[in-house]
């Protein structure tokens, strides 16, 4: 086996790198032990977010593959699966993760430090009703997020339960829904999240950009649009969602 790959997460932190690769045009995934010659895992992750996932380049280099290693996975998708519904839904956990984390700053910061507008009368930040208004704005996008991934979730465990080609598919539809507005709402979040805090809030002291830089750089893992492209085939077309391990 040979190839490279950016963007490995946790392979430094791994005894067993899962690897994804090609057998006659199949998709298999391979088992490697992290101490194999031929495997190098570079620390050159830089990415202004998710810093600590140790998210970096794999060099594939003559690696003998043993049958015993091999999962062939594109069994999985030979009809449809909650294989990508699993995989997504933990990606649109993190995003809404990230918006409550931040949400819980927000709310701490402008509770305790932000001003009112030099406009305006009042003494603290937290009375002045456009300030408001900003944290109901970012109060509904949390909580529409938060229920959108429990009701996904709700529709993965049908589909683990009735086993069926329809349940899935309605499985991983919902866990698309749920994870492009979890993507929406967290980068909208983050970045409310200065508006309403006030120039204080930037200061390096208190690391309240890491929301936002791990917010834009998540929410890069795969493109939203393509989430919005497939639910509406599916809700306008009756056509079914692509089976692969990002639906």
């Amino acid at each position: 086996m040979n190839g490279k790959k950016f963007y490995s997460t946790g392979a430094l932190f791994a005894d067993i790198v899962p690897v994804v690769a090609l057998d006659d045009d199949k998709t298999v995934i391979v088992f490697v032990n992290r101490h194999t010659p031929g495997l190098n895992i570079i620390d050159d992750w830089s990415g202004m977010g998710q810093r600590t996932t140790a998210s970096g380049t794999t060099i594939i280099e003559n690696i003998e593959v043993e049958e015993r290693d091999i999962l062939r996975h594109y069994l999985a998708f030979e009809e449809q699966t909650t294989i990508g519904a699993v995989a997504q839904i933990i990606h649109a956990a993190v995003d809404v993760g990230i918006a409550r984390a931040a949400y819980k700053d927000a709310i701490h910061f402008i509770r305790n430090y932000t001003r009112p507008w030099i406009e305006t009368d009042f003494e603290h930040g937290y009375e002045e009703p456009l300030i408001i208004y900003g944290v109901g704005e970012i109060s509904v996008k949390l909580h529409a997020a938060e229920a959108l991934l429990k009701r996904a979730g709700e529709f993965i465990d049908r589909a683990f339960q009735e086993q069926t080609p329809t349940s899935a598919t309605e499985a991983s539809i919902a866990v698309a829904e749920a994870k492009a507005f979890a993507d929406e709402a967290c980068i909208f979040i983050t970045n409310k999240f200065f508006e309403l805090s006030g120039t204080k809030s930037t200061l390096e002291q208190f690391n309240h950009h890491r929301h936002w830089r791990n917010a834009r750089t998540h929410t890069l893992h795969d493109p939203v649009r393509w989430k919005y492209i497939n639910v509406g085939n599916y809700y306008l077309n009756g056509v079914n969602p692509p089976r692969h391990g990002a639906f």
